[in-house]
């Protein structure tokens, strides 16, 4: 069945859309932490639809929320009151630090980038953007411009110039050798350097912590050093917090805060895990930059009834029940199992991460030299084993992206970790 259904999956749908495993997966069902597959195999699920699996697979809090609210009305466009959409706004206005905040919604992390670019080149009146090597925001026409990773970017044409900035992944690159002080004062002065040679840019995006490039990031304070130099001339900072948000990372709210002495972002963008699988994006920004078009706009699917309940419900569980706090906990213990595990299999280069966002990077043994190859045959035995986990990187996808839902018990944890170490020493 499942042979027959990828076989219409290829005749009818684009070959650039990738499908993970050589015989691909369908799944059918979750609960909790755990998802089932057409053949009735269960899996424990460290990817979550791609960090989009927040809280818990068929959360009840979020299945009645759309169940009652699909009863009375699913959809009626940005044209009317929307009780849901404002209670929302108002939640996350509140919990996003910046001052006069104005709330956005989309219907994907693509689309919410998009408008902080719109956004941003609007009020600055410049079409440049500074964005980080090996970033990752999106597929749309301008969110491929500014994307800093090959394998994702199969365009160079776009309406937007980018100049690509220092920083974003720590153990590669010209400054990789440096201690932390020395590696931010090193992108710093870049920065500045890069801002000596061309018109004023309209902002700076980064994500806190790469996604799609193997969840690497800076020494924490980049970015807030980042901030002083864009500060003082005008330039805006956008934190891309799709995949970082909402207490991911353990340690904080937004993934900014890990940098976060010089004031919250401009404009901060979210999606993925705040719909818990329902198609929620948004924009946070001061009011004087989300109030600068002079142009009529509306959005005829974002913050749509349906899905404000879910987010509102989805927002209330995380919160009520810290699953930040959980994300801090548990996430803390599984990287550290893994850094164990890993000390003993010669292909890893490296483990890294906070929270429940972590990578691990594989290479040829004794190099530097990344080892897809490598990556998905763990992905293959980690599935055979019961997991799923995902892949990524900007060095020919040779990262293992461990992200599972925020509500992972120490146990769950543990049983991945041995599905992992299982698939690690197969290599």
């Amino acid at each position: 069945m499942t042979k027959d259904l990828y076989a219409r999956h290829r005749s009818v749908l684009p070959d650039w859309l990738a499908l993970y495993y050589e015989e691909p997966l369908e799944i059918t069902h979750g609960e909790g932490r755990h998802v089932w597959d057409s053949a009735g195999n269960k899996y424990l699920d460290f990817f979550g639809g791609i960090l989009t699996t927040m809280t818990a697979h068929a959360l009840p809090e979020v299945t009645k929320a759309v169940s009652e609210q699909a009863g009375r009305i699913i959809h009626s466009s940005t044209l009317y009151l929307n009780r849901p959409m404002v209670e929302l706004a108002e939640r996350i206005a509140r919990l996003s630090s910046i001052p006069d905040a104005r709330v956005f919604f989309t219907t994907s992390g693509t689309e919410a980038n998009d408008t902080a670019l719109l956004l941003a080149t609007a009020h600055r009146r410049s079409n440049t953007i500074l964005a980080m090597r090996n970033s990752y925001h999106g597929r749309s026409f301008s969110s491929v411009g500014i994307t800093g990773n090959r394998g994702w970017s199969p365009t160079s044409l776009s309406p937007l110039q980018t100049l690509y900035v220092h920083g974003g992944v720590r153990t590669r690159g010209p400054y990789a050798h440096l201690d932390d002080r020395d590696f931010i004062d090193a992108c710093v002065a870049d920065l500045v350097d890069l801002l000596g040679h061309t018109r004023p840019p309209a902002a700076l995006i980064a994500e806190p912590v790469q996604g799609v490039g193997g969840f690497t990031s800076p020494p924490d304070g980049l970015y807030a050093a980042f901030r002083e130099v864009l500060h003082e001339r005008g330039i805006l900072w956008i934190a891309d917090e799709v995949q970082t948000g909402w207490g991911r990372t353990g340690e904080h709210f937004w993934g900014w805060q890990a940098h976060g002495r010089s004031g919250p972002p401009d404009i901060v963008t979210f999606a993925k895990g705040i719909g818990n699988g329902m198609s929620v994006g948004g924009v946070i920004a001061r009011a004087e930059i989300m109030n600068c078009l002079d142009a009529n706009s509306i959005s005829t699917f974002g913050g749509t009834q349906v899905t404000m309940a879910a987010g509102l419900a989805n927002l209330n569980h995380l919160l009520e029940h810290d699953l930040q706090g959980n994300a801090r906990r548990v996430g803390g213990l599984l990287i550290e199992r893994l850094r164990a595990v890993a000390a003993q299999v010669p292909h890893v280069r490296e483990v890294r991460g906070r929270g429940l966002m972590i990578g691990i990077e594989l290479t040829r043994p004794g190099t530097d030299e990344a080892a897809p190859e490598a990556a998905s045959t763990v992905l293959e035995e980690a599935r055979a084993g019961g997991l799923l986990v995902g892949k990524g990187g900007g060095h020919r996808t040779s990262v293992l992206r461990i992200a599972p839902p925020m509500s992972l018990t120490v146990a769950e944890a543990e049983e991945g970790a041995a599905i992992l170490e299982r698939a690690l020493r197969s290599i």
